[in-house]
């Protein structure tokens, strides 16, 4: 557990996002308030029932530069000429950092090159089919069966030399650092649903120990793309088909049948106080604690409840605060009957019973699993119910579940003057971050 110098505090003076809900921070809050649900039908999807015919996409993202926010000339032209270095998971990412930083008001921030850096958390990125059709084409005979002797002599020249690039995890901290001069601490985490937590943990304990003044922190995945599709179904349940899509998303819930695929980035800008405050940022939020926990049998069976409630009393310890000082938890709340079964016990074995718990958010039942971009979405909602007082209900929640004994929220309830975050893998990686108003 890192030891804060409490002399430094770390704040929250710029968000951003790419989302189901939509692509700034008012759209977003709207939607939630709305009760209304980014789960749409994926007609291009088989129908046969091998796969999800629903999913939550962040449509507003075309691919354009003119997703990327406000730009100077520069950093535009060298965006619009990399975008075919980034698939949609990195374009998606770097596009949220940059709306962090413009809301950030970073030009104007002033700290020198070396004292500002970058973290992101990302997922495994998968190569899209596409990538590999005229090489497979070129070692099929007439159309039939795949040559394998021939890849290496004519297939793989049918490959972009570059291809690679596109799907490095590390490379949206890269971009993100090249294009606006940031020649700080610089890293890139890749634990999938728990990488968002950590990122920013690691940030905030950057600033803490006097490593940097700035750091932006982003965070990015998807679902929803074709091998990210297989491999969800894979390794997770899933939620079946044959539903109303809005309504397939149930965390906690006794009908709760799955995780719903997503696709979303999200990106946040951390400076230290007193040099946010000196040139006039506006403060978010700010951040008082962070914590990790990886556990896991020797045969590699993760103990997810164990990991949760490791995390939730070390970001507790690490924010020298209490129980009874969270205005509310964020849970991953990933629907899945065990996942929710298990992260439900964590909570009561550390907060206690419900009856003795703050609310409990699952913004997922807006917007599905975003993958390693969840937590941090989910960590700007808490932000935008810290300003505006009260919190989004977990929709979908009707039936209450015994196995999951919670104090789910629900309309009308306050979102308190802190929060943890909470994200876990099915592999047993935890992380949580604690976020109080300034």
């Amino acid at each position: 557990m890192p030891v804060r110098n409490s002399s430094r505090r770390v704040v929250i003076t710029g968000l951003g996002l790419v989302s189901p809900l939509g692509d700034d921070a008012a759209t977003l809050w709207d939607a939630l308030l709305a009760g209304r649900s980014g789960v749409t039908p994926l007609p291009e999807m088989p129908q046969d029932g091998t796969l999800p015919t629903y999913a939550a996409r962040a449509e507003g993202y075309t691919g354009s530069v003119d997703n990327f926010g406000p730009l100077e000339k520069e950093p535009q032209k060298a965006i619009r000429k990399g975008l075919k270095l980034m698939c949609r998971e990195c374009q998606m990412g770097v596009a949220a950092a940059q709306k962090a930083l413009s809301d950030a008001q970073f030009a104007t921030a002033g700290y020198t090159p070396d004292r500002r850096g970058c973290i992101f958390g990302t997922d495994y990125m998968l190569t899209l089919p596409d990538d590999f059709i005229a090489g497979v084409t070129r070692c099929s005979a007439n159309g039939g069966e795949f040559d394998f002797s021939r890849w290496g002599t004519d297939g793989m020249s049918q490959v972009t030399p570059l291809w690679l690039l596109k799907y490095l995890p590390n490379m949206p901290a890269s971009h993100v650092a090249i294009y606006n001069d940031m020649r700080g601490p610089n890293n890139s985490l890749t634990h999938r649903e728990a990488a968002s937590n950590l990122a920013l943990g690691e940030a905030a304990f950057t600033i803490s120990r006097g490593h940097a003044e700035l750091m932006v922190v982003g965070a990015t995945g998807t679902r929803i793309l074709p091998m990210n599709a297989i491999h969800a179904l894979q390794q997770e349940e899933v939620a079946c088909n044959g539903v109303d899509p809005a309504a397939a998303c149930r965390p906690f819930d006794r009908e709760r049948s799955g995780m719903v695929l997503g696709e979303g980035s999200a990106a946040v800008v951390l400076e230290e106080l007193e040099s946010a405050k000196a040139r006039g940022a506006k403060i978010l939020g700010e951040v008082i604690g962070w914590s990790s926990s990886a556990v896991a049998s020797p045969q590699g069976v993760a103990d997810r409840r164990t990991a949760l409630g490791n995390v939730l009393r070390g970001v507790l310890r690490s924010a020298k605060r209490d129980s009874a000082s969270v205005g509310h938890i964020h849970a991953h709340g990933v629907a899945t009957r065990s996942g929710d079964a298990t992260e439900a016990a964590a909570i009561c074995d550390v907060m206690g019973s419900a009856e003795k718990q703050p609310p409990i958010a699952a913004a997922k039942s807006y917007f599905g699993n975003l993958g390693a971009g969840s937590a941090l979405v989910e960590l700007i909602v808490s932000l935008l119910a810290l300003n505006d007082g009260q919190l989004p209900p977990i929709l979908n929640y009707k039936t209450p579940d015994v196995d999951c004994p919670i104090r789910a929220a629900k309309l009308g309830d306050r979102a308190g003057e802190s929060f943890i975050n909470l994200s876990v893998t099915p592999q047993g990686q935890a992380s949580a971050v604690m976020v109080t108003q300034v």
